[in-house]
């Protein structure tokens, strides 16, 4: 790390710690029970805290990785993730979300690992990442979600969509998710994408479905707006 380096990240440290009110920690300094564990992309647009503005400690438990997975591999299966798994068994979190975001260089590397066949060289972890999110994109294609004709950022925004939707129903599916947890499923919209806002989240799966019009029925009344699609 260069001395530039560290000394941005001393410095941003020690305006957190001036920024915390004497009693933040009260009552979570010994044990964390968040409601909401967030699975988000380790893009550096994507802050993973503030894009549900969660501010308190013990607020928000949150796993970010390379793609906003769920899920990983161990013994040659999916499983859910370690974060995931956590949350929902010790902490007793009873709210998952699935937090992708437009122009994911995850979903573009599976996309061109599919369409192209070649991606370059990856570190090997990175490879594995990407390799999990590739039979979606197999999946997409046969399902028409993209065509080889559709511009390459279209096909990964819709990509992105649809892997956040059947990350949802993996969740919703899996043996390992109490089945009264709540599953939601949202894209980060810093592109445009799916409206003008900067910084939107919209929703896009709610455990087992990804109708838009039934979302429209269940997110609160004023957040209608919320609900986009573009698959």
């Amino acid at each position: 790390m260069t001395r530039t380096g560290l000394e941005s990240l001393l410095a941003g440290n020690a305006r957190h710690v001036e920024s915390l009110a004497a009693d933040h920690f009260e009552g979570v300094r010994e044990a964390q029970s968040p409601a909401v564990v967030s699975v988000s992309c380790s893009d550096s647009r994507v802050p993973a805290d503030a894009v549900w503005s969660a501010d308190g400690a013990g607020e928000l438990f949150t796993s970010v990785n390379v793609g906003n997975q769920v899920w990983t591999e161990v013994d040659g299966r999916l499983v859910v993730n370690d974060a995931v798994g956590y949350a929902v068994s010790a902490l007793k979190s009873t709210d998952v979300v699935v937090l992708g975001h437009t122009g994911c260089g995850a979903v573009t590397a599976a996309y061109e690992t599919v369409t192209d066949g070649n991606v370059g060289d990856l570190p090997a972890a990175v490879e594995a990442a990407v390799s999990r999110l590739v039979p979606l994109v197999e999946e997409a294609r046969e399902l028409g979600v993209f065509a080889s004709n559709t511009p390459g950022g279209e096909a990964v925004n819709r990509l992105v969509e649809y892997a956040v939707v059947r990350q949802v129903e993996y969740l919703t599916e899996s043996d390992e998710i109490p089945e009264a947890t709540d599953c939601w499923g949202f894209v980060y919209d810093f592109q445009r994408v799916y409206g003008d806002d900067d910084g939107a989240a919209y929703l896009v799966a709610a455990n087992d479905e990804s109708d838009p019009e039934a979302l429209a029925d269940v997110v609160p009344e004023g957040f209608e707006g919320c609900v986009q699609s573009i698959r």
